[in-house]
């Protein structure tokens, strides 16, 4: 029986629920110093001086390093289309530019000790303005990066039909709504961390990263060394949705620390730290319209988009490029019209985050297509069945040029209708708001599509058999929480007809992975467990090639099953004889794959979200979360069902109470998890699951990516339902977060006008 769509429960947890994971911070080097940065306590300013005088005569202190001590250079951005002119000093050199950059490094010989010497650092900055706000931000009065000229960092536009018809002509009515998608804080469990070890060969850095052959590129550039002297390795990961996609300054200057002293350097940062200077998602500033006839149609829609990319433009201020791919969503919108600005302020640098740019674009377009029902007096789920893409129409090119591999968008949407009972929601609403209930409700629908391993960067593994009949598959992705080590052994086990212990899964080591692209974007089973699985074809393939031989008859006789070689007649010989047979220089049979995807996959779905609302207070209860989700054939849906519960978890956290906010001074208002909400178990309902499966012939397996939907999908169902609960009160829209003092703010504005 195969393994493929068997929900095969995680391997890998064993260990973490008893003994626990080994992360960054568990491992101590003998003879290791401990690194702590001293940070910037302000968001603008001109560093006069660092007085580290008295730090380097604590005790325990064995170094203080700032920007004169760094013979490195800057670091660019992290991609070429960005302003290269705004680069990243490993240390500050001259100015500080959001609270939190890394000033000075002090080493000592334990944590404590580093601890108490940063403290004794004395920062002389002369204050300079602060610059929070993206609108200011564009006018350039404030320069935050002399060296170019502006604040702009990217500019991205589109338009169909680019000729000179008029965008809404044909529409009925148009509506416009100016909105932002909260700046948001990753905070994976394990914050940031690094330990770099120096020997005869080169660097190894041990890493929690997303893509260890990437960061070794990275590190091997910043510090001036060939690649080939740069091991990145990671242990377990403890989360990252994007956070720790790609090297960071502090990384560098733990590399390049332990390089200058001869010792192996660690660093781990606290979770206040990471808060502040780890990165942000979102934070876009949104305005769009949308026209349409009396009777339901979408003629057209446009989105201007302003990115603030905080101090340092990292790889966050890409991503409206994503925006605008997927700036139309599951519809059949001809017209469409897209601009952005990435822009610099003196806030935390954004990076990507879960869904990168891909969850605001269905945020500002679901949040558009309830308003536009609003306006019409139609129901919104009947808006979106008269405008869904049809599945005949597959596959689809959009008007910005997404393909969409396969899908079947109304067949989603009715099931979420069902699986919800729609009627009855809207019958106790109705009923609700007859009797002035105090406590209303609300119903709110997204219906999304999303691309998954958009990059089709090629993806590496290899697979062995030894002469015990064990396997080993290396994978070049890097896991850190999605399950890998099940899924690929699943993947490898099927294949190679042999039961799942005995295939060992090896990932995250440059220097036993050849190559990798790593893991982020939802790319890993479409790009990383086809090559797992293609290494395992060719391992039996390789088995054969032996099994002739050993048996005595041509190749095309020998036939595979059961795992084992058979030859006519009835004469068997199993992987681990062959192994023995035809060993390599490291013992076994081997061989190499690399898979390369023909193109991304679209996975899509419907997310139906009921809240209740206190109208006295704006308290906002999140009754039920109901998603249908269609990521092509699920490999295990134990695994799948986990990652469509994290996302929805995430989407709701972002809908209900994230947000990341700056003082006018640029001083940041959510500096830990007293002051930065999130949502827990007691916030959340039992998640109420569909699985659609729509097979894509971007691959064998039929599979799309899945890790990202419910963060995509999930924060404007929640949004739309909020509004819809007070819609009735006049209350046209809401930013999210929808916390209760927001609501609260929008019902007594509504009372007021009225």
């Amino acid at each position: 029986m195969s393994l493929i769509g068997r929900p095969v429960r995680r391997t890998e947890d064993g260990a973490l629920l008893t003994t626990g994971g080994t992360y960054v911070d568990d491992v101590v080097v003998p003879g290791c110093l401990e690194l702590v940065f001293v940070r910037s306590p302000v968001a603008h300013g001109r560093l006069v001086g660092v007085d580290a005088d008295a730090a380097r005569t604590a005790p325990g202190v064995v170094a203080v390093f700032t920007a004169a001590d760094v013979d490195l250079p800057p670091l660019p951005p992290e991609a070429g289309v960005l302003n290269q002119k705004m680069t990243t000093p490993v240390l500050a050199d001259g100015v500080v530019r959001f609270v939190g950059e890394p000033v000075a490094a002090v080493l000592a010989t334990s944590r404590a000790e580093a601890v108490d010497a940063a403290a004794l650092v004395d920062l002389d900055i002369a204050p300079l303005p602060a610059l929070v706000d993206v609108d200011r931000a564009l006018a350039d009065d404030l320069v935050l990066h002399p060296q170019a000229g502006t604040n702009m960092v990217l500019k991205l536009g589109f338009r169909r039909p680019a000729g000179r018809a008029e965008l809404h002509e044909g529409a009925d009515v148009v509506v416009r709504q100016r909105m932002r998608n909260p700046r948001v804080a990753p905070c994976p469990l394990e914050a940031r961390a690094g330990q770099a070890e120096w020997g005869p060969d080169g660097l190894r850095y041990r890493a929690g990263s997303q893509a260890v052959h990437l960061w070794r590129g990275q590190l091997a550039t910043a510090l001036g060394e060939p690649e080939e002297r740069v091991q990145v390795v990671n242990g377990d990961v403890g989360g990252a949705f994007g956070s720790k996609a790609f090297a960071s300054r502090e990384d560098v200057l733990v590399a390049w620390a332990g390089r200058r002293l001869g010792r192996p350097v660690r660093w781990a940062e606290t979770r206040s730290e990471s808060m502040i200077a780890a990165g942000h998602g979102r934070a876009q500033q949104q305005s769009a319209e949308l026209g349409g006839t009396r009777d339901g149609r979408i003629v057209s829609y446009a989105l201007e988009v302003v990115q603030d990319a905080g101090a340092y433009p990292r790889i966050g201020a890409i991503l409206p490029f994503w925006t605008r791919t997927m700036l139309t969503g599951p519809y059949a919108i001809r017209r469409a019209k897209f601009s952005s600005s990435s822009v610099t302020t003196t806030t935390t640098p954004v990076v990507s985050y879960r869904g990168a740019g891909q969850p605001e674009a269905v945020a500002a377009l679901e949040r558009m297509v309830d308003l536009y029902a609003a306006e019409i007096g139609m129901d919104p789920a009947e808006v979106r069945r008269r405008n869904l893409l049809p599945p005949e129409s597959f596959p689809v090119t959009t008007v910005t040029r997404a393909r969409y591999d396969t899908g079947d968008y109304p067949a989603a949407l009715e099931r979420v209708l069902a699986e919800a009972d729609y009627p009855a929601l809207r019958a106790e609403q109705a009923a609700r708001r007859a009797r002035g209930d105090v406590q209303q409700l609300g119903i709110g629908l997204s219906t999304f599509v999303e691309i998954t391993g958009a990059d089709t960067r090629s993806e590496y593994a290899s697979a062995r058999v030894d002469d015990t009949g064990r396997f080993t598959v290396h994978s070049g992705t890097c896991p850190h929480g999605q399950g890998h080590v099940t899924a690929w052994a699943m993947i490898a086990a099927d294949v190679l007809a042999v039961p799942m212990d005995r295939v060992d899964v090896r990932h995250s080591d440059t220097a036993t992975v050849a190559e990798g692209g790593g893991t982020g974007g939802s790319r890993s089973l479409q790009t990383g467990g086809m090559a797992v699985r293609e290494a395992a074809l060719a391992l039996v393939e390789r088995g054969r090639d032996v099994a002739a031989v050993r048996l005595g008859v041509p190749r095309d006789e020998v036939e595979f099953t059961a795992g084992r070689f058979r030859a006519p007649g009835g004469r068997v010989v199993d992987w681990a004889e062959l192994a023995a047979d035809d060993a390599g220089p490291d013992g076994g049979l081997r061989v190499e794959a690399t898979f390369q995807p023909s193109a991304a996959t679209c996975p899509f779905g419907a997310h139906l979200a009921v809240a209740e609302v206190d109208t006295e207070t704006g308290q906002v209860t999140l009754l039920r979360a109901v998603a249908v989700d269609d990521a092509g054939v699920l490999l295990n849906p134990l695994l799948a069902e986990g990652q469509v519960h994290g996302g929805l978890a995430q989407g709701a956290g972002q809908a209900l109470v994230e947000e990341v906010r700056f003082a006018a001074d640029g001083t940041p208002l959510h500096g830990d998890l007293q002051r930065y909400a999130m949502v827990g178990a007691a916030e959340l309902p039992s998640f109420e699951t569909v699985v659609m499966q729509t097979p894509t012939p971007v691959n064998a397996l039929g599979a799309k990516g899945l890790g990202e939907s419910g963060a995509v999908g999930f924060p404007p169902a929640v949004q739309n339902a909020v509004a819809d609960a007070v819609r009735h009160l006049g209350v046209r829209h809401i930013d999210m977060p929808v916390t209760a003092e927001r609501v609260w703010a929008a019902i007594q504005a509504a009372g007021t006008a009225s």
